[in-house]
């Protein structure tokens, strides 16, 4: 049995620019918790998440590209290097004050062909993700080295979001308040 959940629209507006990539994915997830959309009904007691998470490269955040040109320049700027992954993730139970904490994962591509960066693009995948790639899809065999928590590069740090669930008092693993 999982934790249940329901999925909130936020009035939140991103920021991509004006501190390092740390402090924007903090400061991006405490916004869209702040500008969650309660549902009418909410129970007492309920936890809103916010999360942010940006592709870095050499201190420059990498949004979610804007064309398959923009693609392009991500992932052959991203081949054989080694960037990060950056996640925010701000916690609050209604009522309560917000935890917050970033997470960093370092990531490394093997060098592409432009043949497999075309190959890749032609799937799509790249569209609506930060650095033009997903590691749970085709992208995931650009991967050579993972040096942090992986779930970060899929888009939710776990370890992390079980010690915020901790620090606010509940243990997501027992499903129980401490």
């Amino acid at each position: 049995m999982g934790v249940p959940y329901e999925v909130v629209r936020s009035s939140a507006v991103e920021a991509l620019t004006g501190d390092a990539a740390a402090s924007l994915a903090a400061t991006n997830a405490v916004a869209k918790v702040r500008g969650a959309v309660m549902p009418a009904g909410a129970p007492v007691g309920a936890f809103v998440l916010g999360t942010d998470t940006l592709v870095t490269y050499e201190d420059r955040v990498m949004g979610k590209p804007a064309s398959r040109d923009e693609a392009v320049a991500m992932i052959t700027e991203l081949s054989g290097r080694t960037h990060q992954v950056v996640s925010g993730v701000a916690l609050q139970r209604i009522g309560a004050g917000v935890h917050v904490a970033t997470a960093t994962t370092d990531v490394t591509f093997i060098e592409l062909e432009p043949a497999q960066i075309q190959a890749y693009l032609a799937s799509g995948e790249w569209t609506d993700k930060a650095g033009a790639y997903g590691v749970q899809g085709l992208a995931g065999m650009f991967v050579s080295e993972v040096r942090g928590e992986y779930s970060n590069v899929v888009g939710l740090p776990l370890c992390l979001l079980a010690r915020l669930f901790r620090e606010a008092g509940f243990d997501l693993l027992l499903r129980q308040w401490l």
